[in-house]
């Protein structure tokens, strides 16, 4: 008889141990529930049986993925146990498929977390807003017991996750409120969420500037499919990129160009120096220079289907000096002169 080939090695363990061991005794817990053997488990994402009985010990963001998908998988429960039905593998990737036509972020997350009350009752996610700030709030209808903190970890890292990645933005938290005492690992939670953490509080909630809300969404069904491979990456990593000040600036630029003559103006408008306003766009991917380009491109075009203005008038409106620059400038934006890309509809 041959002997069977060795299981595939993981790679070594890199990175900095920061996820508290309580979150992995609930997911043993929900072993225990179902009357299965969390060994097996345990033993793929590299965490010593033993390590359990350690309350200050640590594990890695990749040790919490590899864990946390076996467990969904062999579970068949991407809840973990933690609501009174299961949630089928393939879920959360339903919710995120439902909201991924939504025009901005604001829809996309009214749609996920009215969508999460169909697979499940014994919470209701919701989103509002007042006075420029976005609350996400979680609430809970029914008992979550010795779960209840990983439950209303994960949902709420799980939900800022996907709004992160719709939008292709981090974004940042102003607070984060949660209704039990803080744990044994608080220390923790400055990994968990970014700014400060209020324990005691009397509602669920992550909050964070409502700005972001109306950011577009950015992914479609091809995007999604790749995300699908490794979406828990969305819950156990945060995301780098924030795209907040590119729209920020666009509006400016659109909607106040008296703000817009130069950088040190647009910086001022928006309480930043001009210094951090170029470097803020850079890490997002941008410049000012393109950010420009693009609106007074976009005027230009809407100037030339919907009104009858001449050239020279529409060059002048966009900012341009004169006629035979802002020519120029049009066709290497859209490949045409402003007369072909009139005449051609």
């Amino acid at each position: 008889m041959n002997p069977q080939p060795p299981a595939p090695l993981r790679p070594t363990i890199t990175g900095r141990a920061e996820t508290p061991m309580a979150f992995v005794k609930a997911i043993v817990q929900a072993y225990t529930q179902r009357g299965m053997d969390p060994l097996p488990a345990l033993t793929e994402a590299q965490i010593a049986p033993e390590s359990l009985e350690r309350p200050e010990a640590r594990i890695t963001a990749l040790q919490m993925e590899w864990l946390s998908a076996t467990a969904m998988r062999e579970l068949d429960d991407e809840a973990l146990g933690w609501f009174s039905r299961r949630l089928p593998w393939g879920s959360y990737g339903m919710l995120v498929r439902a909201s991924l036509t939504a025009p901005t972020l604001g829809v996309a997350m009214q749609r996920w977390c009215r969508h999460h009350g169909l697979l499940t009752e014994d919470i209701l996610l919701q989103v509002s807003t007042e006075e420029g700030v976005a609350h996400l709030q979680l609430t809970e209808q029914g008992g979550l017991g010795a779960l209840q903190e990983f439950a209303v970890v994960s949902v709420l890292r799980n939900a800022l996750g996907v709004a992160c990645w719709l939008t292709d933005s981090r974004i940042p938290l102003q607070q984060t409120t949660l209704r039990f005492a803080p744990p044994p690992h608080a220390d923790s939670y400055r990994v968990l969420f970014d700014g400060p953490t209020q324990f005691n509080a009397h509602m669920h909630s992550l909050q964070f500037d409502a700005g972001y809300l109306s950011l577009p969404v950015r992914r479609d069904e091809a995007a999604l499919q790749r995300m699908l491979q490794r979406a828990l990456l969305l819950t156990v990593r945060p995301y780098r990129r924030d795209r907040l000040l590119v729209e920020k600036v666009r509006q400016t630029l659109a909607e106040h160009p008296e703000h817009s003559r130069n950088a040190d103006d647009l910086a001022a408008w928006l309480n930043l120096s001009p210094r951090t306003l170029h470097r803020q766009l850079k890490e997002e991917g941008a410049s000012l220079q393109q950010l420009k380009d693009a609106v007074r491109r976009d005027l230009a075009t809407d100037l030339l289907l919907r009104t009858l203005r001449s050239i020279k008038q529409i060059a002048a409106e966009v900012g341009f000096q004169n006629e035979k620059s802002f020519m120029r400038a049009f066709k290497g934006w859209t490949g045409q002169t402003p007369e072909e890309f009139r005449n051609q509809t």
